[in-house]
C-alpha cells in the first residue's frame, strides 16, 4: 500500500515554502503524484460605516487580490517541486475546506498546516477530516520535513482508530519504531488484547510495533507528552470518536490534538 496523488494545501496567509517541501519530500517517498492546491474566498458582505453591505466593487477589488495570490502561490509551488515529481496545480475562488473536499476524490493523501478562524481564507481542520474521507496529515507548523522514524499510534477500539491505522500503513511500514497506545485507567485483558490484535494486523503487513497503555483519562495533552518522550515525529489518530459538537463543548482528543501544532498529526474519520 502506498500513496500515489498527495495533495497539499498551500493557505494564502502563510508562507508556502515549508509546506511544499514537506510535500515534495512526501512525494518522492512515495513515489507519488503531487497536486499543489490554494483557494480563497470573497466573504459574501462587505462592512462599511453603515453596516454590513454587498459592495459588487469592492468584493471584485478583493477577488483580484485573491487571484493575485494564487497565482503567487503557484509560482512558489512551481518553483521549488523539481521536474523529476509528477505535479500538478489547482486553485479554486471558494472557501478551502470546499476546495479540499473537491480534490480529495483523487486523492490518497491530504497534506495541510494548521487552519484558522477565517473560513474564506483558512482550512477548518475538523470539517476537512469529516468531510475529506481521506487521511488528513496536519504538519507541525513550518516543518520542512517529515521523517517518521518514530510513529505513534494512538489505539482506541473504534471505527475511526481502525481507519487510521490503515491509512497510516505507507508511514509505519517506513518507520523505525511504531508505538501503539492506548489511554486507559485501567489496563485490563480487553485492553491488552485490543492492543495485541493491532499488532497482529501490523505484522501481517510486515510492521513490528511495541504497544503501550498511557494511564489515565484520554487526553491530548497527555497524548502529546507521550509522544515526545518517545521522541515521535508523527501521532496517527482517529478523529471526533465523540461527536464534534461534544467536543467543542466539553473538550477532546481531537480537539487538542489540532491546537497542537508542535507536531505532525495524521487524523482519519
Amino acid at each position: 500500500m502506498s500513496y500515489k496523488t498527495i495533495v497539499v494545501n498551500l493557505a494564502v496567509d502563510a508562507n508556502p515554502a515549508p509546506i511544499i517541501k514537506l510535500a515534495t519530500e512526501l512525494a518522492q517517498r512515495f513515489d507519488a503524484h503531487l497536486v499543489g492546491l490554494a483557494a480563497a474566498d470573497v466573504p459574501p458582505l462587505v462592512s462599511t460605516g453603515e453596516g454590513l453591505v454587498y459592495e459588487g466593487e469592492v468584493m471584485q477589488i478583493a477577488r483580484t487580490e485573491i487571484e493575485k495570490r494564487l497565482a503567487e502561490l503557484r509560482d512558489n509551488f512551481e518553483k521549488l517541486v523539481p521536474a523529476s515529481i509528477s505535479s500538478e496545480w489547482t486553485q479554486y475562488i471558494c472557501g478551502p475546506t470546499r476546495a479540499l473536499g473537491i480534490a480529495a476524490r483523487s486523492a490518497d493523501l491530504i497534506v495541510t498546516g494548521d487552519g484558522g478562524e477565517d473560513v474564506f481564507r483558512a482550512v477548518d481542520i475538523g470539517s476537512l477530516v469529516l468531510g475529506a474521507g481521506r487521511p488528513v496529515l496536519v504538519a507541525a507548523s513550518n516543518a520542512e520535513h517529515l521523517l517518521g522514524k518514530t510513529v505513534l499510534v494512538a489505539w482506541k477500539d473504534s471505527r475511526e482508530a481502525r481507519r487510521a491505522l490503515s491509512d497510516s500503513l505507507p508511514f509505519l511500514a517506513r518507520a523505525n519504531e511504531v508505538v501503539v497506545a492506548t489511554m486507559e485507567p485501567v489496563s485490563g485483558e480487553e485492553v491488552r488484547n485490543s492492543l495485541a490484535d493491532v499488532a497482529v494486523f501490523l505484522e501481517h503487513h510486515g510492521i513490528t510495533a511495541r504497544t503501550e497503555v498511557i494511564s489515565g483519562e484520554a487526553d491530548g495533552d497527555s497524548l502529546t507528552a507521550f509522544a515526545r518522550s518517545i521522541h515521535a515525529d508523527l501521532i496517527v489518530t482517529g478523529a471526533y470518536g465523540h461527536s464534534r459538537l461534544r467536543e467543542w463543548a466539553f473538550g477532546g482528543v481531537t480537539r487538542t490534538l489540532i491546537q497542537q501544532a508542535g507536531i505532525n498529526r495524521l487524523m482519519s474519520y
